[in-house]
C-alpha cells in the first residue's frame, strides 16, 4: 500500500527524547521520530524545524535550526528570550516524554556534500545551531575539507555548545580551526576580544583565513553581525554568490502576529494562492500582507516568525506584481527569480498568484 500523502505544511506530533542544558538560558531537544515519519524528518545540514504550540487561542510557531550532522535524530538549539511564548518553554518546562507539534525540515541554508572546498563560518550567539550541523556534515563527508569557526559570544559562560565544539576540534584537529571570540571577557590574544562587528572582522579575517581561498562563506547571528560580515566580505572582493547568510529574529523576538480576520474586505487584490496542489482565490486588502489576507481562506499556508526572518512563508510570484516591506531571508538569486516572502509581500497589481509548491 501506499504511503499518505500529506502536506509539506502539516505539522507532526514527534515525542521529546532528550532536553540537554547548554547555558543557563539555554538547552538542546532531541526529538525521537518513530520510522514512517524518517522520510519525512531525513534532513539536510543547516536546515530548520517549525514548532507549534498553542496557548488559548494563539498558535504560536518558531523555527529552530538542527544542531547535529546529517543523519542524526533531529535536535534543535534554543536559547531562551525575554517573554518568548515558545523558547522559554523549550528551555525550562519541556521534558523527555512530552509531545510536540513539529513540521517537516525546510531551509535551504545547506551545504552540498558532495563538493570538499574550504568553509568559513562565522556564528554569534545561537547562530551556532546550524554552524554546528553544516561543520560536522562537512567534515565527515570529506577528508580533505577545511573549516574555520570564528564564534562570537560574550562570555565563556554563555557559549552554546562548548563541550561539542571541543570534541569536533579533537575529532578533526588538521581539518577545523575553531576561534571564540568574547565581548565581556577578556582573553590573551586581544584580536580574539570584542563584538564581531565591521572593525573586528576586517582585522580578524585576514589574520585567521586567506579570503581568497574560501569556496564558502556561512553566516549566521544577529542582524547587525550578517550585515556588517557581507559588507566586509564584499569590501575584500569575495563574489556574492559564495555568501550564504541566515538570521535569527532582528529584535529579542518575533513581531506580533496581525490578524485581519474581522475587517471588512472591501476592495483588493484577487490573490490567487497555490498549496499542496490546490488553487484558492482570494480578496485581500489594500496594504494588507498576501499571507495575512490569504489566511482567511487558507489555515494551512506556512509561516513561522511573520517577520521577514525565517523564510518558512517563501512563494513564487507567477503573475502580478507585489512588495516586500523588508527580507532577511531570501538570498538576492531567490528574489530575481521571483520568490518573495508571503508575510512581507503586499499587492501592488490588482490580480496576483503564488505559488507556495515552486
Amino acid at each position: 500500500m501506499a504511503a499518505p500523502v500529506t502536506s509539506r505544511t502539516e505539522f507532526f506530533p514527534l515525542t521529546v527524547a532528550r532536553v540537554d542544558a547548554l547555558t543557563d538560558d539555554a538547552a538542546a531537544v532531541t526529538f525521537a521520530v518513530p520510522d514512517e515519519l524518517r522520510e519525512r524528518f531525513a534532513f539536510a545540514p543547516g536546515q530548520s524545524l517549525t514548532v507549534r504550540r498553542r496557548v488559548g487561542e494563539a498558535d504560536e510557531r518558531r523555527s529552530y535550526s538542527i544542531c547535529v550532522p546529517a543523519g542524526a535524530a533531529p535536535r534543535i538549539g534554543v536559547r531562551a528570550v525575554a517573554g518568548g511564548a515558545v523558547s522559554g518553554w523549550l528551555v525550562r518546562e519541556l521534558a523527555p516524554g512530552d509531545v510536540v507539534e513539529v513540521q517537516a525540515p525546510s531551509g535551504a541554508f545547506t551545504p552540498d556534500l558532495a563538493a570538499a572546498g574550504r568553509h568559513v563560518l562565522l556564528a554569534a550567539g545561537s547562530g551556532i545551531t546550524p554552524m554546528l550541523s553544516i561543520a560536522g556534515s562537512v567534515l565527515a563527508a570529506h577528508a580533505d575539507a577545511e573549516v574555520t569557526l570564528v564564534y562570537g559570544n560574550r562570555r565563556s559562560d554563555s557559549v552554546m555548545f562548548a563541550d561539542e565544539l571541543a570534541d569536533l576540534k579533537d575529532r578533526y584537529p588538521a581539518q577545523l580551526q575553531l576561534v571564540h571570540v568574547l565581548s565581556r571577557e577578556p582573553q590573551e590574544v586581544e584580536l580574539f576580544n570584542g563584538r564581531l562587528d565591521a572593525a573586528k572582522l576586517r582585522a580578524l579575517l585576514p589574520a585567521t583565513v586567506d579570503v581568497d581561498a574560501v569556496d564558502h562563506w556561512w553566516l549566521c547571528g544577529p542582524f547587525g553581525m550578517v550585515t556588517d560580515a557581507i559588507d566586509v566580505l564584499t569590501e575584500f572582493g569575495v563574489p556574492r554568490a559564495r555568501i550564504h547568510r541566515e538570521l535569527f529574529y532582528v529584535g529579542d523576538d518575533p513581531p506580533a502576529e496581525v490578524h485581519h480576520v474581522d475587517a471588512p474586505i472591501g476592495t483588493g487584490a484577487e490573490v490567487t494562492v497555490v498549496l499542496d496542489g490546490r488553487t484558492t482565490v482570494v480578496t485581500v486588502p489594500p496594504d494588507t500582507a498576501v499571507l495575512d489576507g490569504a489566511q482567511r481562506v487558507r489555515p494551512d499556508l506556512p509561516f513561522a516568525c511573520k517577520g521577514g526572518v525565517c523564510g518558512t512563508c517563501r512563494a513564487l510570484v507567477r503573475h502580478g506584481e507585489v512588495r516586500m516591506r523588508r527580507n532577511y531571508a531570501l538570498e538576492q538569486d531567490e528574489v530575481d527569480a521571483g520568490y518573495v516572502l508571503t508575510c512581507q509581500a503586499l499587492p501592488v497589481s490588482d490580480e496576483i498568484t503564488v505559488d507556495y509548491d515552486a
